[in-house]
């Protein structure tokens, strides 16, 4: 299933970053470019949910941080081997994959180990020090006739797990007899390869060896079969020559004993940076992501750390990474459609980037549908009316453009709605202030801005009069202190706007050397100002805000 791309807006989100990212993930799905799906990183409130009510759109998908994790990367449906199989099972399962290593579990799925392309080397390579090492199969006989496709003469316990040593009858009959007795071997422990020499094959089976093999598939003499069947030795046809048969022979030894017990694992939640940095100076041919209990959930390669991230975003409604979704910063960023101040990330490759002094990005979107020649369904029209209304305060705010009124009447007949009917809904939705707590009237439509080294924060809600303002104002200024304090600002500011007279009071927290900056007149006490006229926060507070800071010799000049 291909991955979508995630339309969404900015942290704290308010009208217009929902119904955007709606709007435009239904264009961009529309258009046929892959799947969009419209998201957000932060709560609603009371206007947003009105509005998706009213048009019947689903919440969009929340996306809390979008960093890369070990389980964006993990390959879920992870090859394995248990110890019961054969190191040809587990070879042709690697040759098969063109993998290096394979993970080892048990019965449970949980990890034992792992067990390596080199570790199988090193095991049948010849040792000539060690003679006997490579004799010596730890398996059973059912293993070997499975991996040999042999036909059964005659099986004696084929099921029992057994060390055994593997011999050709390639010399004459005389050296034979004195290579069955060769200490330390005991007969019942050998298994005999033998092509046609009937001596070679009686003589076997009267010192009772466990297992005798004839190879090239070569026919059992009625003798022979009756003397394996009355000493009951084990009898097995095999299809190869004879070095064929003692090469697969040996590659079906079980793999436990080659089970290496160390690996290194990582948890699927754990960051990729993280791991980036912890494998730097290691190296393993493949790393497990386990969960509870050692239970093995996938894996992954240091191929699979060098590759881009899968997650891809289009921002909308806001364009600096401090307003962004968590991680976007490790993440594809696609497109930006916004209609703030410029202060993009920098990006890998180029991308389209949309960026207009219009009152709303629901306008921008509107826009691209009709030159595109897309007319939205009424739903999507009307949630695009809506974000239009609420941004620019159904169009009476210093930030509304022509372009503005130009596609909210466009978009009214095709919702088969009335911008002032809609705009009296949205607006009578209910308070923030005395539905939410202090700290979530703060954080609901927060915004942190950059200037230099300096953070500082400016959130905004809209509300029909002052008083729930002023009958909560302490509590929202203790509020607003601890969100400075926590996010580590050099002050958070709250503008909370009269939607009826288009006036605003302007709330501070911060060093006393801004707040004596603030020209404004003061409301009762040295932290709380009357801005009258002042309805945006874009347009009208940040520049006067950046003047404070450039005063301050903070911010850059203009």
């Amino acid at each position: 299933m291909e991955t979508p791309t995630y339309v969404i807006g900015h942290k704290n989100p308010d009208a217009d970053a929902v119904c955007s990212a709606i709007g435009y993930a239904w264009l961009k799905s529309e258009c046929g470019t892959g799947p969009c799906v419209a998201a957000r990183c932060g709560n609603t409130n009371a206007r947003i949910d009105a509005i998706l009510n009213r048009f019947d759109q689903d919440l969009p998908q929340f996306l809390g941080d979008v960093t890369p994790r070990v389980a964006d990367i993990m390959a879920g449906d992870a090859h394995t081997v248990t110890e019961h199989n054969t190191c040809a099972e587990a070879l042709e399962i690697i040759d098969e994959l063109d993998v290096r290593a394979l993970p080892v579990i048990d019965s449970d799925g949980c990890v034992e180990g792992m067990i390596s392309i080199f570790q199988l080397g090193e095991y049948f390579i010849p040792k000539p020090k060690q003679p006997m090492a490579m004799r010596l199969v730890h398996t059973t006989l059912d293993d070997i006739v499975r991996s040999l496709k042999a036909t059964v003469i005659n099986l004696q316990s084929g099921s029992d797990l057994e060390d055994l040593y593997v011999r050709i009858g390639a010399m004459d009959i005389r050296s034979f007899g004195r290579f069955t007795d060769e200490a330390p071997i005991v007969a019942n422990q050998s298994i005999i390869i033998v092509g046609d020499r009937w001596d070679i094959q009686q003589k076997s089976i009267q010192a009772g060896v466990r297992l005798l093999v004839i190879t090239g598939g070569l026919e059992v003499e009625d003798d022979i079969l009756a003397m394996a069947r009355e000493r009951e030795v084990s009898l097995i046809v095999s299809p190869y020559d004879s070095a064929s048969t003692s090469w697969i022979i040996r590659t079906a030894s079980r793999v436990q004993r080659l089970v290496n017990p160390e690996f290194i694992a990582f948890a699927p939640d754990e960051k990729l940076a993280t791991v980036r940095r912890r494998v730097a100076n290691h190296y393993a041919h493949l790393y497990l992501v386990i969960g509870e209990s050692r239970r093995l959930l996938g894996v992954f390669s240091n191929g699979d750390l060098l590759k881009p991230a899968r997650t891809r975003l289009i921002l909308v409604d806001h364009n600096e990474l401090s307003q962004a979704v968590t991680g976007a910063d490790q993440v594809r960023i696609e497109e930006i459609v916004d209609h703030h101040r410029l202060g993009n990330p920098p990006t890998q490759q180029p991308i389209l980037f949309i960026n207009e002094p219009v009152g709303s990005t629901c306008t921008i979107v509107a826009d691209l549908c009709r030159r595109q020649e897309r007319t939205p369904p009424p739903a999507i029209a009307g949630t695009l009316i809506s974000g239009i209304i609420s941004d620019t305060l159904n169009l009476q705010s210093p930030t509304t453009t022509a372009k503005d009124g130009e596609l909210v009447a466009w978009l009214e007949p095709i919702a088969g709605v009335a911008r002032n009917e809609l705009a009296e809904m949205i607006f009578s939705s209910g308070s923030v202030i005395l539905t939410a707590s202090p700290e979530a009237v703060i954080r609901s439509d927060m915004k942190i801005y950059h200037e230099a080294d300096v953070r500082y924060s400016v959130s905004q809600v809209e509300e029909l009069g002052l008083d729930n303002f002023r009958e909560n104002r302490d509590a929202l200024m203790e509020a607003l202190e601890g969100v400075r304090a926590e996010e580590n600002l050099f002050f958070a500011a709250l503008l909370v706007t009269d939607i009826n007279t288009q006036n605003s009071v302007l709330a501070v927290q911060g060093s006393d050397e801004i707040l004596i900056q603030i020209t404004y007149p003061k409301i009762e006490r040295n932290d709380v100002f009357d801005l009258p006229g002042v309805v945006s926060r874009k347009k009208q507070l940040i520049p006067y805000l950046t003047t404070l800071l450039r005063n301050l010799g903070i911010a850059g000049k203009p």
